[in-house]
């Protein structure tokens, strides 16, 4: 019996590729689609495939009159929060690859989920070198006390930092708070060069031509340093394997849970 799945964002540039991933997979059903510039139109022909015929919605609330099991927000930040609230109290299971949602917003969600029953699996990045970055970060902050962050993006990303990026600091913020040789307060001159603290962690963000996404997280030791990096190109592929093993896993968990390696074996 196959999932039965509803996209929000089907036609953007992440949620496009994944679409086609999803209409490509036995054990997948795309039974509906949210795209406010497509509505009323199978989403086949916004995606140039006649054979995906899904129907698509203006609103995540139009689109949850089709009952799905999995709902996968993959939208805007503005409107990401309520999509999934209504997605959990339609009674499905969520996977967000929408980046910008704060922690009191996931507090939220994890009680509105926990009162479901319902699991929410929250990847601010579904490529599997992203995965590794956070995992290989949270292992070197075991034993070096002192890092900072590089958040990479394309200069018209809204929000900052990048999602990726704050599950990265958060991830890293829950091993350890990072010593800082000189405190803020103390800094000589422009203390805003110095980046903004997140999970304790200070991270600078670039926005800039030529980017896609990318994450870097460098540690500093006496005469020595350690340089995590991940990069994305142009294309959304990398993500679709990713999300697609997310949507199959999700209905094991309840509540919300963050990164994809929280159903990976690593």
């Amino acid at each position: 019996m196959s999932l039965k799945v509803c996209l929000a964002g089907a036609t953007g540039w992440a949620g496009s590729e994944l679409a086609r991933g999803i209409a490509a997979s036995a054990d997948l059903e795309l039974v509906a689609a949210v795209s406010r510039r497509h509505a009323g139109r199978p989403l086949g022909a916004a995606l140039g495939d006649a054979g995906i015929v899904t129907p698509v919605f203006a609103t995540a609330g139009e689109a949850l009159a089709t009952p799905c099991d999995v709902f996968v927000e993959y939208t805007h930040p503005d409107t990401a929060k309520a999509n999934i609230l209504a997605a959990l109290a339609h009674g499905a299971h969520v996977v967000v690859g929408t980046s910008g949602l704060t922690d009191e917003d996931y507090a939220q969600i994890d009680a509105a989920a926990r009162e479901h029953q319902r699991g929410v699996l929250a990847c601010g990045n579904f490529a599997l070198t992203a995965v590794l970055l956070i995992k290989f970060a949270e292992m070197a902050a075991k034993l070096i006390s002192q890092w900072e962050i590089i958040d990479y993006a394309s200069a018209g990303k809204p929000d900052a930092p990048s999602g990726t990026v704050r599950e990265l600091a958060g991830r890293m913020g829950r091993v350890r708070q990072p010593q800082l040789e000189v405190p803020l307060e103390r800094t000589v001159g422009m203390r805003e060069t110095r980046g903004g603290t997140l999970a304790g962690s200070q991270v600078h963000a670039l926005r800039l031509p030529g980017f896609v996404i990318g994450a870097e997280a460098i540690f500093g030791m006496p005469d020595q340093t350690l340089t995590i990096r991940h990069n994305a190109g142009s294309s959304a592929k990398p993500y679709v394997d990713g999300a697609l093993l997310a949507i199959r896993k999700v209905s094991g968990l309840v509540g919300v849970h963050r990164g994809l390696d929280a159903v990976l074996e690593l």
